[in-house]
């Protein structure tokens, strides 16, 4: 990250996940059904889609004589994975449970954007209160010209409190931990089992 906001620490890893469409169509799936973080011991709970009033940007379309048309409004489809779990859209919250030893702390997130393109798929949330950190991390599903698919991890933080300063290299200890697992959790020899 060439910009984080001040204050904030930066990482960014990836790992490649094998190639071909077959491969980039699997990631993708468990990628946007929370299969980074289940992969990677997270529980995740309360999940609670966005239903928004406004549908968003729908783009142009014109008449034959290139004139632009009033956009009609489309309802959002909503996609699922092969076990019935709705696929992230922006909006999405989700309270996180973090294996730490014996305790399972709680980290509210939201989505704040995803992304939808032809190689690349991903999502970002962002914590919100009752988080131990304050930031955004990011996952992103690439197929790269020459076939091969890659996960991408992109994160800023911080403590979110002054008690969470104090533990703050333990917190960084716990985020690398996090990091690694999940750019393990969608390669195939990980996500078959």
């Amino acid at each position: 990250m060439t910009y984080p906001p001040e204050g904030y620490r930066p990482a960014e890893a990836s790992a490649r996940l094998g190639s071909g469409d077959e491969r980039f169509e699997q990631a993708v799936a468990l990628l946007m059904t929370w299969g980074v973080q289940r992969g990677s011991g997270i529980e995740v709970t309360r999940i609670e889609q966005e239903v928004p009033d406004d549908p968003g940007y729908t783009g142009l379309e014109f008449d034959e004589d290139g004139v632009p048309q009033v956009p009609v409004d489309r309802p959002r489809e909503t996609l699922y994975g092969d076990d019935g779990t709705a696929w992230i859209t922006s909006g999405t919250s989700a309270v996180l449970r973090m294996p730490f030893g014996p305790f399972r702390p709680e980290a509210p997130v939201r989505v704040v954007y995803t992304v939808q393109e032809t190689d690349r798929v991903g999502f970002a949330y962002g914590t919100v209160h009752g988080h131990p950190l304050s930031g955004e991390e990011a996952f992103l599903v690439s197929r790269e010209p020459d076939g091969s698919v890659w996960l991408t991890l992109r994160v800023f933080s911080r403590p979110a409190s002054w008690p969470m300063r104090l533990a703050s290299p333990v917190l960084r200890i716990i985020q690398g931990v996090f990091m690694r697992r999940y750019l393990k959790a969608l390669h195939p020899a990980v996500a078959s089992a």
